[in-house]
């Protein structure tokens, strides 16, 4: 049998899951303070309700589960192999959420602020910063089209990543619509704009060579390639130099505003701009965009967007909706960088060395030190070669031990 984890997957020594928990418990303790309410769902969905689920590329990331005994059968008879699946994994925790909402509106607040801390599954080709199995950390408001929803969301997920250390990132933001708008006016099909977007959300990782020749293979014409190509190449472009900016009247008006009221009240903590080249690849983004990335490394670190339609695809209305995302695997990586994170305020970490025939004493006692609150307390039975366990103790964190019956208090371990 083989001893290492499945590629994509990790296991996570003792010291690591203790700053992982660290991170996630201050995350969701801000987000609690702003409101939000913690719900959980499972990792399992119906598979027909992830592929209907307007999910960009991680369509094809899908773990799917074949379905079990006699339905197997029958479809690998009948050589329906669309149909050999009924389960799959979650591939985000968005599409859950829709469900989740769709199934329990009636028991749930209007409008609903919501957290998700939990795994995803993507069947990705293994690779750095690129796992199959990863935690993210949502914030999501259903029921409410008012930007200040967006504005919520980015200052929340701002004053999360400060409380975990991140210090130094900025906000880039754009809108579905403006960019929409944008494609059209350069003479991109309209029927065609969601696979234009697709090509240009590459755009970070083959650069504007690699997005014209994909857009050229897809037989788009040549003028409105060309025009792209000028956007992807120019000075950052602001949003009063937008091509077709007067039909976007609204919609711009919706992003200064949002911009604005950020930079009023983050207190300079870090910038947001626009970003008219940001796309996220998920096909059911309706309006606001936005992510959060390092100013030191390259990547992103949060992302999310408004998705006014999907809770529409599970019942006969649809229901506004925004969210964020911490992309946590990421940030555990960067602040883990440089192999230690400090965990302040942390309880030290003693050992009580019990004899076989003192194990009950040794037990009290050890209840008695955890009662005072100043260590955590753990209870080994003394081995013969007491000296290498303290030294693999000292390695591990301890900071403290006590051989029971023997001192008759603990002593430093140094």
């Amino acid at each position: 049998m083989k001893k290492t984890p499945v590629k994509g997957t990790n296991d996570y020594l003792p010291e690591e899951v203790a700053v992982r928990d660290y991170m996630q418990n201050k995350i969701l303790q801000v987000y609690e303070n702003n409101g939000f309410q913690r719900i959980m769902t499972p990792a399992l969905e119906d598979v027909n309700n992830l592929d209907n689920s307007d999910g960009g590329e991680n369509l094809n990331l899908i773990f799917k589960i074949l379905k079990r005994g006699d339905k197997l059968d029958r479809a690998i008879t009948a050589e329906k192999f669309d149909e050999l699946a009924d389960l799959g994994l979650r591939y985000d925790l968005t599409l859950p959420l829709c469900r989740y909402y769709a199934n329990n509106s009636g028991q749930l607040l209007n409008p609903m602020k919501v957290i998700q801390i939990d795994k995803v599954y993507r069947a990705e080709r293994p690779q750095r910063g690129r796992l199959r199995e990863f935690m993210q950390c949502d914030i999501d408001i259903l029921g409410s089209e008012s930007v200040a929803c967006e504005i919520e969301l980015i200052l929340t997920m701002g004053e999360a990543l400060q409380a975990i250390g991140l210090n130094e990132f900025k906000v880039r933001i754009n809108d579905r619509r403006i960019l929409m708008g944008v494609l059209k006016s350069m003479g991109f099909p309209e029927d065609d704009l969601d696979s234009v977007c697709l090509t240009f959300d590459k755009f970070d990782k083959i650069g504007s060579e690699g997005v014209v020749q994909e857009l050229t293979e897809k037989a788009f014409p040549a003028a409105a390639i060309e025009q792209l190509n000028r956007l992807m190449t120019a000075d950052r472009m602001t949003l009063d130099t937008l091509p077709a900016a007067d039909e976007m009247r609204e919609y711009l008006d919706e992003m200064r505003h949002i911009i604005d009221t950020v930079e009023e009240l983050n207190q300079g903590h870090y910038d947001i701009e626009f970003d008219i080249s940001l796309v996220r690849g998920q096909g059911y983004y309706t309006g606001p965009i936005f992510e959060i990335e390092s100013t030191k490394f390259r990547g992103s670190l949060a992302g999310g967007g408004r998705y006014d339609h999907l809770i529409g695809k599970f019942i006969n209305r649809d229901v506004p909706a925004v969210g964020f995302s911490i992309g946590f695997e990421r940030i555990f990586s960067l602040l883990m960088g440089d192999g230690e994170y400090h965990i302040p305020d942390r309880r030290k970490k003693a050992v009580i060395l019990y004899e076989k025939n003192n194990f009950a004493e040794a037990w009290q006692y050890s209840a008695e030190l955890r009662g005072q609150g100043n260590y955590d307390v753990l209870l080994y039975e003394r081995p013969k070669k007491t000296g290498r366990l303290l030294n693999q103790l000292k390695d591990h964190g301890y900071a403290a031990f006590m051989i029971y019956g023997q001192d008759e208090e603990l002593r430093e371990l140094d």
